[in-house]
């Protein structure tokens, strides 16, 4: 009986031993996965062949050691959210972790900027340096003289560092863009709880959320981070938005006092920021801020920062916009006529899509309409959650994706300014309740699927998207031959650097050509070619550039058949008038002049 004894004595200290062990791992883990991930992060990258890129961009190259710190990182993060031990400055650091693994990796991996409308905004920024001011004959960038603010600051940047181009931060811009939204958004979400694991949670689902892209070196980035500033100063005015779960209040924001008169000069300052830098944004404020004064209790705060906008966006468009606006407003007109072609005109033509951009296009409608049901499922699960600006702040946005398509992009950019609400609504939905462990692995769960989801949308369309050293040699090339008044030619305008010294050199792109030119072009390139450069000046000479992204853009998009610059080329080269100037394994400059006798 003594050995019997002595032996369930052994084994309950064993008990308690491992159970020990097992407390004191996990309350280690926290502090030791985060390194950990990072440091498979870094390892990743050096087994990486961007050559190998197709249809599904950087997700068919990241080996899976990327993928097994991504599902580390986020259960680290889980892990120390749930421990009130961990220091909110670990919190951050994970976040900053996630932001470095989606955002920095292709600025670590590509030896040149991505994507080609970062290039077009370097060149933006040039132009107007070189010019002192607003750029004469910028033809479809005449936009950017009428919105120069995020221009205007980038310039006295460079002069104050003594840079003498962008290009040396821009390759990063994605990364601090989205580390500086880090600050607006924590301080947004504290204004509506004060709970550590909503207000946090929120923020690591806004970054598994955001797929859009809108993030790189461009004035909607600065202005969308100008936007939530902007939003952090009128809620924190707001009366108290709710109560919390049974009618108490313990984790939600304290009431407000009456509206701060001080921070009305900060407010105009911002707002005038976002008037002069970019089009869409001011109109999305707009939105927002009408939503936010449809209550009652919330007219004192809202209403002096509402009237500042109105004013500012009147007098930009009433004097420096006003060349856009009346060119444009036949067409706005037209926009508020047909309200389901402008919802519909970014959802449709994926039959000439690659199959693999096609499998992307119905994972990114996939997230984009889970995010937007949770966020539904908070609003009717979560009562206390009615009574915040929330609620008004997601749909805020909506109307003008009815009365415009901008371009094809309306619905993308509606989500955009819609997500940090839902982003919030989400992570109240999934609030710990009477079930700690089990909410947490559900919500471990939900947000390593809308992570997956991310990644489909940010990741695939890298093979055209990212420049190779030989594609921006040869686009610098033909710029520095290209005399005053030469035209450049491509077939689409995904080329790194191709619209340098645009107020110089008139540009044609057969892809935006009439549908008879095209047509032309696909049946006979040469004369396709001629046709669109017809309207040159006789004896005007011109460049043609052929890149191997502008040949990826076809293939993924279906804006042209894939074969259409393999075809092109094979055509030019030997032809009459044509002259190779430049050629390297990605890329070929061709000189000709189209109206010769």
């Amino acid at each position: 009986m003594l050995a019997a004894a002595d032996g369930a004595g052994t084994g309950k200290d064993a008990a308690d031993a491992w159970s020990a062990t097992c407390r004191r791992a996990g309350r280690l883990a926290p502090y030791l996965v985060l390194p950990l991930a990072l440091l498979l992060w870094l390892l990743s990258l050096r087994s990486v062949d961007l050559d190998a890129m197709n249809d599904l961009g950087l997700l068919q190259v990241l080996p899976p050691l990327y993928w097994i710190a991504v599902v580390l990182l986020t259960v680290g993060f889980w892990l120390a959210l749930r421990d009130r031990r961990v220091r909110t400055g670990w919190l951050t650091a994970y976040l900053l972790g996630l932001i470095a693994m989606i955002h920095a990796t292709p600025s670590l991996l590509y030896p040149s900027l991505r994507y080609a409308w970062a290039w077009k905004h370097i060149a933006v920024l040039d132009a107007m340096i070189r010019n002192d001011g607003p750029v004469p004959h910028a033809g479809g960038f005449d936009i950017y003289n009428q919105w120069p603010g995020f221009f205007v600051l980038n310039g006295l940047f460079l002069r104050v560092t003594g840079m003498e181009s962008a290009l040396g931060y821009a390759a990063w811009a994605p990364a601090a863009t989205n580390a500086l939204l880090l600050a607006p958004l924590l301080l947004l979400y504290r204004t509506f709880s004060t709970e550590r694991r909503l207000v946090w949670g929120a923020l690591w689902i806004y970054y598994c959320c955001a797929w859009v892209g809108q993030d790189y070196f461009a004035p909607q980035a600065f202005a969308f981070l100008l936007f939530l500033t902007v939003l952090v100063l009128v809620a924190g005015q707001l009366p108290n938005g709710g109560t919390g779960p049974g009618g108490t209040r313990p984790s939600l924001a304290p009431a407000r006092t009456a509206p701060s008169r001080g921070r009305l000069p900060a407010i105009l300052l911002l707002e005038a920021a976002i008037v002069v830098s970019h089009q869409l944004t001011p109109l999305m404020l707009l939105c927002a801020l009408t939503a936010l004064a449809l209550p009652r209790r919330n007219r004192r705060a809202v209403l002096p920062a509402l009237a500042g906008l109105l004013v500012l966006n009147g007098v930009w468009y009433a004097t420096v916009a006003r060349p856009f606006l009346s060119e444009n407003l036949s067409d706005f007109v037209a926009g508020l006529t047909a309200p389901e072609s402008n919802i519909l005109s970014g959802l449709v033509g994926l039959g000439a899509a690659a199959p693999g951009q096609v499998v992307v296009a119905w994972v990114d409608r996939g997230l984009s309409a889970t995010v937007v049901l949770l966020a539904l499922a908070a609003v009717w699960r979560r009562p206390w959650v009615r009574r915040t600006a929330l609620p008004l702040l997601a749909v805020a946005p909506m109307p003008l994706l009815a009365a415009n398509s901008y371009g094809g992009e309306m619905v993308f950019r509606v989500y955009l300014f819609a997500l940090p609400a839902c982003a919030f609504l989400i992570a109240a939905l999934l609030r710990p309740g009477r079930l700690p462990g089990l909410r947490s692995l559900t919500s471990m769960a939900v947000a390593l699927a809308l992570l997956g989801g991310l990644f489909f949308g940010y990741y695939s369309k890298e093979d055209m998207n990212y420049f190779t050293p030989g594609e921006v040699t040869a686009a610098r090339r033909m710029i520095a031959l290209a005399p005053p008044g030469a035209v450049i030619v491509s077939v689409t305008g995904n080329l790194p650097g191709g619209a340098a010294e645009y107020d110089l050199h008139p540009r044609i792109q057969l892809s935006e050509e009439s549908r008879e030119t095209q047509q032309l072009l696909l049946a006979d390139p040469l004369a396709g070619l001629t046709r669109a450069a017809d309207s040159t000046e006789a004896g005007t000479p011109a460049y043609l550039l052929l890149n191997r992204a502008q040949a990826a853009e076809c293939y993924l998009t279906g804006v042209l058949p894939a074969d259409t610059v393999a075809r092109l080329g094979t055509a030019v080269d030997g032809a009459p008038r044509f002259t190779v100037v430049y050629r390297n394994d990605d890329a070929v400059v061709y000189r000709f002049v189209p109206n010769a006798a």
